[in-house]
């Protein structure tokens, strides 16, 4: 598995982009999109004529529509709930017209889903380009989301920290020895960390030392001409 994938951010979130043409339902990740599903519907204009007629094609209008939001709410649940739990860290509904509004506020949309809702947004287009403008339009809101989680693990650690559980540890070589023993549920990494990592031989013997230096300290020399004839 690439590195870039094990250090992507893994907080994962559901769009729905609804509207009179179809829907879509996708996820964005880190920097990934994708769309798990979409489908079209045909749903009838509205009807100018008066009489009975009118009211018989505005019952089969508001039928149409109603199933329309019914199909949605049904898919959103194959799509975004796994084994009983909501799979996303939360929802952002967005459309052109009021079916956003409708299917949030609908008895049909699961409650788990609905309490997963971070933002219902107004979109120009419906398919993949409302998709990619629902995200444009997200991304504060999204931020917010990732920045609570991180501060709820930081929290978590401290606390660890603070009960002295003896669950924790810190500094690049005291973490990576715990890595190695597979001693380790939880990695917190600062983002501009900069440690290189070197594996020094002994001339003559199958000796290895491993250090961690810092940009700083790979100026100083001494590091790698030690008095025990590493190199």
């Amino acid at each position: 598995q690439a590195l870039t994938a094990l250090l992507s951010d893994d907080s994962k979130f559901g769009f729905i982009v609804i509207d009179g043409s179809g829907a879509l339902f996708g996820t964005l990740q880190g920097n990934t999109r994708e769309v798990l599903h979409k489908f079209t519907v045909d749903l009838p204009k509205k009807h100018g004529r008066g009489g009975q007629s009118a009211l018989r094609f505005a019952r089969l209008r508001m039928e149409k529509r109603h199933n329309y939001v019914r199909k949605v709410a049904e898919t959103a649940v194959q799509l975004f709930i796994s084994g009983d739990k909501v799979n996303v860290a939360g929802l952002v509904l967005a459309g052109s017209a009021d079916f956003k509004t409708e299917l949030s506020q609908s008895d049909m949309f699961d409650q788990r889903l609905q309490s997963k809702v971070l933002k219902l947004v107004d979109i120009s287009y419906g398919g993949e380009n409302g998709f990619n403008q629902a995200i444009e339009l997200s991304t504060e809101v999204l931020s917010n989301v990732k920045f609570i989680q991180e501060k709820k693990l930081i929290g978590r650690y401290f606390d660890e920290i603070s009960q002295d559980t003896g669950k924790y540890c810190f500094g690049v070589e005291d973490t990576l020895k715990a890595l190695e023993m597979g001693a380790v549920e939880i990695l917190i990494v600062y983002e501009n960390l900069d440690i290189m990592r070197y594996v020094l031989h002994c001339q003559g013997t199958e000796e290895e030392k491993i250090l961690y230096l810092t940009p700083e300290q790979e100026k100083d020399k001494s590091h790698f001409t030690d008095k025990e004839v590493f190199q």
